[in-house]
């Protein structure tokens, strides 16, 4: 369920003079009962609308006074929002025969008073805003309206914006629907609001209510995802044109990005994550490389050496604003299928109850969900139904993580052919089009549901400078395959460096020849060119090699330097 909660203004929307009717209410009633929940956002104070409306309790919360004071029907709990009313500004009100209104916070008139109002906060030097409603003057604080109140309405109820409709009327309606996924007008909206609204009620006031009631139970208002592109995020730019983006709903499926090692697919997604993190997405990225450690604006749990405590991510998670990073470097390899499947059955529990996080970014999912995995619970595969899924190999992904995918952007040389391998493992069709040579920085983008073949495109590039590989390499644990084998002359030695930390110690404790026999192959230089990819260790490292008539110690201590100043050195 993507929209679980309603946010709806009060007077000229859910009531019609004042009061709501019988049909209005049963919508409410239905609405509760299919699980989402209600948050009424108003300008009228609480006593009074406690006098006109005393079925309070429908709401989980209501947010009264534009914004300034939020209040729990269930506990009957009172926040107040803001500070209250500046006395002096009232009195000087009173002074000028003003007739006001005054709350816990807000002070209300009607027009033409607000003259009146704007020339006593001159005169007074205060931070007040002035805000209209259909001849209404309402007076707070800077800041304050009905989208701040819906934050903190949010706010304690652990939900986010983007999994809200609001609907409103009237001027003031604005800034709460402005902050939700998805804004509504009523038929009887002002103009200025239909226009910003995404969508417009064919009927009028609580009746119109009653349709979006109808409409978010039928089908979670799936209709009108095509009018949110103020949300959606991009894949990448149009090469043949690049002021076009090409464009994926949020709630549009999953996202495949795939391609060879050094094709930039690290770079792609953390351009996606910048786009997440501004749009205000919350995302759970499982990193089992440590390449995302230093991405700025989300939590990391887990280092090389201590593996990440769930019920920490889980604490985390529960804010709707923060994201997290698992690393996974503390994870034995064999292990990480196991701790991924745990976390995933976890994180669908969460998402079932607030829809959060937004996103699931598994890295090498290949490894993490390796193509015997299967779900132990029917539920957890719907975990993926928003995730980006990071590989090599997607044959390799299992079948229930990819029929998920509705987006393929893959990188690298042979870019339609893994385009191809994604759809032989999931037995659609593949889509028409002739391969092309993709420059660095550059995709092929498929988007399945689309009669389109796939598009090149320019990535979204990431703004943040961020150490690729460098906690993996430096003390993470690379695979077999992947570590370094002191193994000397005669093959008499089995030493296995699985990172850089170890590569430095066995070589302080090698014996000399050893040491030569690997340095005059050429095997250092070459294992940091192919296998850490770090060209500038690997140019430094054969310059030594070259140089291998000196003392077995002097080579030694050059590349454990430049080992060193590059990874291990104190920041």
């Amino acid at each position: 369920m993507r929209f679980l909660l309603l946010a709806t203004d009060y007077d000229g929307t859910l009531a019609t003079d004042g009061r709501v009717d019988a049909p209005t209410l049963a919508a409410m009633d239905r609405l509760r009962a299919s699980g989402r929940k209600l948050v009424l956002v108003t300008g009228r104070h609480l006593p009074d609308l406690q006098t006109v409306f005393p079925k309070l309790e429908l709401f989980d919360r209501v947010v009264v006074e534009n914004g300034a004071l939020l209040y729990r029907p269930a506990t009957r709990e009172e926040k107040l929002l803001c500070e209250g009313p500046h006395q002096k500004f009232v009195a000087l009100l009173h002074d000028r025969n003003v007739p006001v209104a005054v709350g816990r916070c807000i002070v209300s008139t009607w027009q033409p008073h607000d003259v009146e109002v704007l020339e006593v906060i001159k005169d007074l030097g205060l931070d007040l805003q002035v805000i209209f409603n259909k001849g209404a003057v309402m007076v707070l604080p800077s800041g304050v309206n009905k989208g701040s109140g819906l934050k903190a309405a949010l706010g304690d109820l652990g939900l986010s914006a983007h999994n809200v409709v609001s609907v409103g009327d009237a001027e003031n309606d604005h800034s709460f629907l402005r902050i939700s996924e998805c804004a509504a007008a009523v038929a009887n909206a002002l103009p200025a609001l239909k226009e910003r609204a995404d969508v417009v009620l064919d009927r009028p006031r609580g009746a119109g209510v009653t349709e979006l009631v109808d409409r978010l139970i039928e089908d979670d208002l799936a209709e009108f995802d095509s009018r949110l592109q103020r949300h959606w995020i991009s894949l990448g730019q149009r090469a043949s044109d690049s002021s076009e983006p090409v464009l994926f709903s949020p709630c549009g499926g999953g996202i495949l990005v795939a391609g060879p090692s050094a094709s930039g697919k690290s770079t792609a997604v953390a351009g996606i994550l910048e786009q997440l993190l501004g749009h205000e997405y919350q995302f759970c990225l499982l990193d089992p490389e440590g390449d995302y450690d230093d991405f700025s604006g989300a939590l990391s749990f887990g280092t090389a050496r201590e593996p990440p405590d769930v019920k920490a991510i889980l604490r985390a998670l529960e804010s709707p604003g923060q994201s997290v990073i698992v690393n996974l470097l503390g994870v034995p390899l064999d292990d990480r299928p196991g701790f991924s499947g745990s976390l995933l059955s976890s994180i669908q529990e969460l998402r079932l109850r607030s829809a959060r996080p937004h996103w699931l970014v598994m890295d090498e999912a290949h490894h993490l969900l390796p193509s015997s995995w299967s779900p132990m619970k029917p539920t957890v595969s719907h975990v993926l139904e928003s995730a980006i899924l990071i590989t090599v190999h997607p044959e390799h992904v299992p079948r229930a993580a990819l029929d998920h995918v509705n987006a393929v952007v893959a990188m690298g040389k042979d870019a339609l052919k893994t385009i191809g391998a994604f759809s032989s493992a999931t037995e659609i069709a593949p889509p028409q089009g002739e391969d092309v040579e993709l420059d660095t920085g550059e995709a092929l983008v498929w988007l399945r549901t689309s009669s389109e073949p796939p598009v090149q495109v320019k990535t979204a590039r990431s703004t943040q400078e961020r150490r690729r590989h460098v906690r993996l390499y430096a003390e993470g644990e690379l695979s077999e395959q992947q570590s370094f084998y002191f193994r000397g002359p005669e093959a008499k030695l089995n030493l296995r460096a699985q990172n850089l930390k170890t590569f430095v110690q066995i070589a302080e404790g090698v014996d000399d020849a050893t040491w030569i026999y690997h340095l005059r192959r050429g095997e250092y230089s070459a294992w940091f060119r192919l296998v850490i990819k770090d060209s500038e260790l690997a140019d430094l490292t054969s310059a030594i090699e070259r140089g291998s008539d000196s003392c077995p110690q002097e080579s030694r201590e050059g590349i454990k330097k430049a080992i060193r100043e590059r990874y291990t050195a104190p920041a």
